[in-house]
């Protein structure tokens, strides 16, 4: 990517958000692919500290510490729940007319590399709000909240109510992105800034691959 400075949507003395390119991984993977981490890194000429990370085929906002102590002082944020976050997701048309929330117990398979529900006693419980924002001719575009962090927690709780994200042949997409990406982008953010304590709100600008061009998001729905 010839200009990564494209990417940062926010920086100061303690962070840096990015905006993730779909098919980037956050940091380095099996594959030995150019990660969002390496290349900030690279670009800001100083190690970076990961505090959130999105998945490969995913899009959207990840944000890194300037320092150990920053990114110590973000996850205080997170689990103090104080770290807000907007989802937009690409599914089949979908006739919801209010939001709706999904809970689902949840167990991780290391070995797939996948979620699944689960009734087994070590599962998580797992709880997300959608709501439709935009319905084009085939696909509806929801936006999507949660209250809890779970490992591929929307592809999997989607995909368990019949709303398989689009690309997402892993969780049961009748087919696949010609890029290998998928429908999901990590649109908004919204936190206490670790230091000042500041209100930061940033918004990921969307994709320009796929259908993503297609899509405009109506005012109303763009306030937190």
């Amino acid at each position: 990517m010839s200009d990564i400075s494209s990417l940062i949507i926010f920086k100061d003395r303690h962070l840096l958000v990015a905006n993730k390119p779909p098919l980037m991984p956050v940091q380095e993977d099996k594959t030995g692919d150019p990660s969002l981490y390496r290349l900030l890194c690279a670009y800001t000429k100083h190690n970076l500290y990961p505090c959130t990370r999105i998945d490969r085929p995913v899009s959207g906002l990840v944000i890194f510490g300037k320092n150990p102590e920053d990114q110590t002082l973000f996850q205080a944020i997170q689990d103090d729940q104080k770290l807000y976050k907007e989802y937009l997701a690409i599914v089949p048309l979908c006739s919801s007319k209010e939001p709706v929330k999904l809970e689902h117990r949840l167990i991780h398979d290391a070995k797939l590399h996948k979620a699944f529900v689960s009734d087994k006693p070590e599962a998580k419980l797992a709880s997300l709000i959608y709501e439709v924002v935009l319905n084009l001719e085939r696909y509806s575009v929801l936006k999507i909240t949660t209250s809890t962090g779970r490992f591929h927690q929307i592809r999997c709780q989607l995909a368990a109510v019949g709303l398989h994200i689009k690309g997402d042949v892993k969780y049961g997409a009748r087919r696949a992105n010609k890029d290998r990406s998928i429908g999901l982008h990590a649109w908004k953010i919204e936190f206490p800034h670790p230091v000042t304590g500041v209100k930061i709100q940033l918004e990921a600008p969307l994709p320009s691959l796929d259908i993503w061009p297609q899509i405009n998001i109506p005012s109303s729905t763009k306030s937190s």
